[in-house]
């Protein structure tokens, strides 16, 4: 018996070590207490399935953001385009199967990041959708109508093996970003990166303990002046960032800038290009 009370005890001490765990969100129904990186013999592959500028003819381009990533323990949608039609059209072309993804991660509010997730639900209810709790109640409305279910991120957490949100960041913009933990360092992809795209990445590394191997997505550097953009430049590799990919709203001079920067490591962006991520299959930093 004195054995047993020694539990809630031990609870207590392991929940409030924040150096040993990441704050669970309420709501979430998935394994915490996994740190291990994602890994792999093959690869994880990450399509662009939605995007402003053009990368295969056969597809279509338009304001917005979205790609899919398979090859983990989970294959996940992250945001779901402006428009549903386009989006389900690339899908199709790609050969994707909506009915094979598994989880749809939206990075924040804006129409051109969630707006294709109704014509999606069409094709796929049975997903987990993972949001902020700021998210306008119509589109948790919209989810639980069609069927669906949905999990509310508000801190640094989980969603399954090696794969994690930044939980939310930002003030007036509300955003969350997506971690891949590798072997070969964090995998960062950020939907708008409004609540700034360093802040993202500090935080990320700060969260995760790792370094930082690749970010894709939108940076929101539209408008910055060159100094402005140098300067960040200077932070990613003040980081080590091993490879960028800015696109959606990064802005043409940033991504001339970034090109110029890293130069083979540089990843251009547009709607049907593939991004492979080669394993080495090696465990660190997990439990």
């Amino acid at each position: 018996m004195k054995r047993l009370s020694l539990i809630p005890i031990f609870l207590s001490i392991t929940f409030l070590s924040v150096e040993a765990i990441l704050l669970a969100n309420k709501n979430s129904d998935q394994d915490m207490g996994n740190t291990s990186p994602v890994k792999d013999s093959n690869a994880i592959k990450i399509t662009i399935v939605y995007d402003n500028k053009p990368f295969d003819a056969k597809l279509k381009n338009k304001w917005g953001f979205s790609c899919l990533i398979q090859g983990l323990e989970k294959t996940l949608l992250f945001d779901t385009g402006g428009d549903g039609k386009f989006l389900m059209s690339n899908l199709k072309k790609l050969n994707i199967n909506p009915e094979n993804i598994d989880v749809v991660f939206l990075s924040h509010e804006h129409r051109d990041h969630t707006d294709g997730l109704n014509d999606f639900l069409k094709e796929n209810k049975n997903i987990v959708i993972y949001l902020l709790p700021s998210f306008p109640e119509y589109i948790k409305k919209d989810i639980v109508n069609a069927g669906a279910k949905f999990i509310e991120i508000k801190n640094p957490t989980y969603l399954f093996k090696g794969v994690a949100s930044t939980g939310e960041l930002g003030t007036v913009i509300k955003e969350q970003s997506l971690v891949i933990q590798t072997d070969k360092g964090l995998v960062i992809i950020t939907g708008c990166a409004h609540p700034k795209i360093v802040e993202i990445l500090n935080k990320a590394k700060e969260y995760f303990k790792q370094d930082i191997y690749q970010v894709i997505g939108g940076f929101h550097l539209a408008g910055f002046s060159y100094t402005e953009l140098k300067e960040i430049i200077r932070q990613f590799r003040k980081l080590g960032v091993k490879k960028v990919g800015p696109c959606h709203c990064s802005g043409d001079p940033s991504q001339k800038l970034f090109k110029e920067e890293y130069q083979k490591d540089y990843i251009e962006i547009g709607v049907g290009k593939t991004i492979k991520i080669d394993f080495i299959p090696k465990m660190k930093g997990g439990n």
